[in-house]
């Protein structure tokens, strides 16, 4: 059978920038109806945000949904938003999550077969230099596709 492909919302650009990527999970979203359409418009952001178990339950924080316009309820664009996962794919991320320097970052929200998911990533954070050293690399590859380019 194919796999239909995924209709990608908003994406966290800045984890991976700020993030070595060390494992990713898919998960679907405990959300509002309007929160829903909202998402569908595109009217997201992950900038900023993270997830944290409490109390055997992951929840998302810091994820802004904008308010649907033609809704008639109101909610608040940054509350904490459940995460739905099998109880062992959070008791491994529990496990991981308590070693030192990884954390859980969402790196994307898309849409599969009509459902919300959220792409959770176990993330351990960059020093400065490792920032810088990417950024090099970046460059020298820039460069030498450049210089191959005119030699044709």
């Amino acid at each position: 059978m194919k796999e239909k492909k995924h209709n990608t919302i908003v994406t966290n650009r800045q984890a991976f920038r700020d993030y070595h990527i060390d494992k990713t999970y898919e998960a679907g979203l405990r959300l509002q109806g309007s929160e829903v359409k909202s998402l569908r418009a595109g009217k997201a952001n992950l900038k900023g945000s993270f997830a944290r178990l409490e109390k055997g339950e992951l929840f998302l924080y810091n994820m802004h949904i904008n308010p649907y316009e033609f809704s008639q309820e109101e909610y608040n664009p940054l509350r904490p938003r459940k995460i739905l996962l099998h109880k062992t794919e959070i008791k491994t991320l529990e496990v991981k999550s308590l070693q030192q320097g990884f954390t859980l970052v969402p790196t994307k929200v898309y849409f599969k077969r009509g459902y919300a998911k959220v792409e959770i990533a176990l993330a351990k954070g960059k020093k400065l230099y490792d920032k810088r050293h990417a950024l090099k690399e970046k460059q020298v590859k820039r460069e030498m596709d450049r210089v191959l380019r005119h030699k044709k």
